[in-house]
């Protein structure tokens, strides 16, 4: 099998203001024929303005609610970021999973609306310290997965991003060993899951420009989902020419 397309998504979490659009700017006119694909997740009030100037990088969203639409205060729907410009909506993502209490079967149902609406879901899931330090790091990731998992989930409409929840921001990373462990597990869950090993599988626990190429040579490794370093050109640029 061919390896899957590299792919190196940005989510800007609660950061941004139009200002930063600059930044989109500068990234796309340093970019030169670059061989992944580049996604950038920004909140929800830049993705119609991001998507007019960024070119060939694809924007998505960070969340969205299961349904198309309603009485859902403060939520949007996948259709609405499909209708901004958007690509792809990160669901699953650590911070929602831990501070708005999210399960595993209300992301399935956003990444199921996400592709109702066309988009790529990027499926996050991902253990606690006290999960790995009690040696169930696969077994919580693995359950995740398979539980996380829409309906009808194919390479070309999914992605499961594996983010260690104690790397997130830490500055700490697992070992390259811990990293190849996982996502080798991974691909074999989602070969079981779908019929098929080439969902791509990023990594996302505090991906930067001096650990970014040692990650992304982990055969199994497809890509990243980066945090802060997404947010500057330079930084997200170096990233991208990791890749």
């Amino acid at each position: 099998m061919a390896a899957p397309r590299t792919l190196i998504a940005g989510n800007w979490k609660m950061n941004g203001l139009n200002a930063a659009l600059a930044e989109v700017t500068a990234l796309r006119d340093g970019l030169s024929a670059p061989n992944c694909d580049i996604l950038l997740c920004p909140p929800a009030t830049l993705i119609a303005a991001m998507a007019e100037v960024a070119g060939p990088i694809m924007v998505g969203g960070q969340d969205c609610h299961a349904a198309a639409s309603g009485a859902h205060t403060g939520d949007i729907a996948a259709e609405m970021i499909a209708d901004a410009g958007g690509a792809a909506v990160i669901v699953g993502h650590s911070e929602r999973r831990t501070d708005h209490a999210e399960t595993d079967a209300q992301v399935k149902a956003k990444a199921e609306a996400a592709h109702r609406a066309g988009l790529i879901a990027i499926v996050c899931v991902g253990e606690t310290e006290a999960e790995r330090d009690a040696g169930r790091a696969l077994d919580v990731v693995l359950g995740q997965t398979a539980a996380s998992m829409p309906d009808g989930a194919t390479a070309e409409n999914t992605v499961i991003a594996y983010e260690p929840v104690w790397a997130i921001g830490t500055g700490r990373t697992p070992t390259l060993d811990d990293i190849a462990e996982m996502h080798d597990a991974l691909r074999a869950k989602t070969a079981e899951l779908t019929g098929s090993d080439a969902m791509r599988l990023l990594y996302g626990g505090s991906m930067k420009p001096g650990n970014a190429a040692e990650i992304l040579a982990i055969e199994t490794v497809n890509g990243g989902l980066v945090g802060g370093a997404s947010l500057k050109a330079a930084d997200f640029g170096a990233i991208i020419a990791a890749a």
